[in-house]
């Protein structure tokens, strides 16, 4: 076998529903919709219709807007919404996330 023949691996990849990027799977956040409501899926692993989100607050507040339950074909309850804003507040903030990159690069 040759070196150009060996197979890679193909990463999924998914669109954040915030933002409309496509990144890898890994690297985004995952709600799903069960049959008890909305919930973050931090594993990837519940039965259900799924989005994903980046890890940023910028594509949480857009997702929550509309596009979320647009994208889980639902209507988020009140307990859906404060489930997720929840989680929305432990978020960085995107300058910190901005810095971040700036500094790698």
């Amino acid at each position: 076998m040759t070196p150009n023949s060996a197979k890679t691996k193909k990463v999924p990849q998914r669109t954040c529903v915030g933002c409309r990027k496509v990144d890898p799977k890994k690297s985004l956040i995952r709600v799903v919709r069960t049959p008890e409501g909305v919930f973050v899926d931090p594993n990837g692993k519940l039965n259900g219709r799924g989005a994903y989100i980046h890890e940023q607050r910028s594509c949480w507040q857009a997702a929550l807007k509309d596009s979320l339950a647009r994208a889980l074909k639902t209507t988020l309850t009140e307990e859906d919404r404060a489930r997720l804003e929840a989680k929305l507040q432990t978020l960085p903030d995107d300058t910190a996330t901005d810095n971040a990159e700036n500094v790698q690069t």
